[in-house]
């Protein structure tokens, strides 16, 4: 029986989307929920599984091209799995070893859209570009690593040869189109800067009783709930109790009105190779410590895999983003609109500071607000940032949310 490949619904915000690659290619066969094709949307890559076991009869739609809802992407054959050629026969051990030392063979047609352009523009042989991508798949910087290595006889040859006059023949650009999510990404952050006053205000924690309270109870923590603790769940804990001192942070602007979100879902910004996701956490003041480190780690480990979907993405009211997984020692985040607010926490080092009187090292660590100075006072600002430093400066306050 013929099944139409449909594209899934996508959400009311996304009014289209690419089909980046097929996975799949006619006449193959495919067993139920395989994945036939990557869809790029401006916030998430969607996969298309196949409904039923079966083989690909049809592709309707060439990679690259913009889809909507509900349009026909291939037709499906149910059960024709038996007319398909056998697959041949697996390779002997040393046939392995040889194929596994040599170059990942892709056909173009297998590329992806933007892999494809460069390997044109640069007359390239996909045969010879060792592939480190899914599935044995060419990968952009597959091909910008292959073409930054000169060949063995011309590396030899430029050792000897006197080197080029500056400016001479040689130098390369590599151009390479943006994603449409790196493209919506950049699209939002100049949207912010253009639309809200942004200002950012910083101060400094120290983090000791955060660090020392850790340090004691880590092991039984992970040995009951099964999941590290981390700083993160103290952060956003504390963020909490902050957006409840002061509400308008957690506030939206909707034309003329201030929204005020009597619920709290924060967002935390997690970094993929397809540039900055941010999943929400809903209803954390509900949620226990052990709560919030299970749902972090899920949501970082299906965002960079590409499995987050757009409803975990959308809907936050703040957003708390670690640039000191980084190494960053301080910065001025960008807010994610429509939110009013970011929190920005950066790398944790070791400073002297006066403590009762005495000079001591401590774990010290800058936190900035950027937030939208339409809806947001200074004061308001710089309390709410006097109170996460409270509160993590005495974890107790967290507790009894003093």
């Amino acid at each position: 029986m013929a099944i139409e490949i449909k594209v899934p619904q996508l959400p009311e915000s996304v009014a289209d989307a690419t089909l980046v690659t097929w996975h799949k290619q006619v006449g193959q066969a495919v067993t139920r929920d395989e994945n036939l094709a990557d869809l790029e949307t401006d916030k998430v890559v969607l996969e298309v599984p196949a409904p039923v076991n079966g083989v690909i009869k049809e592709l309707k739609i060439a990679a690259g091209t913009s889809v909507t809802s509900g349009q026909v992407l291939a037709i499906f054959e149910e059960g024709a799995a038996a007319n398909v050629a056998p697959a041949a026969a697996a390779p002997a051990p040393a046939a392995k070893k040889a194929a596994a030392a040599a170059p990942a063979k892709n056909e173009g047609d297998k590329l992806a859209p933007s892999v494809r352009r460069m390997v044109e523009e640069q007359k390239l042989d996909p045969a010879k570009i060792p592939a480190s991508g899914k599935d044995g798949r060419i990968t952009k910087g597959d091909v910008v690593e292959y073409v930054s290595k000169p060949a063995a006889p011309a590396a030899a040859a430029a050792k000897s040869a006197p080197a080029p006059a500056a400016g001479a023949a040689g130098r390369q650009d590599q151009r390479v189109p943006m994603t449409r999510l790196r493209a919506r990404i950049a699209e939002r952050l100049l949207e912010a800067q253009h639309t809200q006053a942004q200002l950012t205000t910083f101060n400094e924690i120290d983090l000791k009783a955060v660090m020392d309270l850790r340090a004691k109870y880590k092991d039984g923590f992970e040995k009951k709930h099964g999941v590290k603790l981390g700083f993160m769940s103290f952060f956003v804990k504390a963020a909490v109790e902050a957006l409840k001192k002061f509400p308008t942070v957690n506030a939206s602007i909707e034309g003329n009105d201030i929204v005020y979100h009597e619920y709290y879902d924060i967002g935390v910004a997690v970094s993929t190779e397809k540039g900055l996701m941010v999943p929400v956490l809903r209803d954390v003041d509900l949620q226990s410590y052990a709560d919030i480190e299970k749902n972090i780690g899920s949501y970082a480990t299906r965002a960079r895999e590409g499995k987050i979907t757009i409803e975990e993405l959308t809907g936050g009211t703040f957003s708390i983003t670690n640039g000191g997984t980084f190494g960053s020692l301080l910065s001025t985040p960008i807010v994610n609109m429509p939110q009013s607010a970011i929190l920005g926490m950066h790398a944790t080092k070791e400073r002297p500071m006066v403590v009762n009187g005495q000079i001591e090292i401590r774990p010290m660590m800058y936190v900035a607000l950027s937030y939208d100075h339409r809806i947001i006072d200074g004061r308001e600002a710089v309390q709410f940032l006097v109170t996460i430093k409270d509160a993590l400066e005495d974890p107790a306050r967290l507790l009894l949310s003093v």
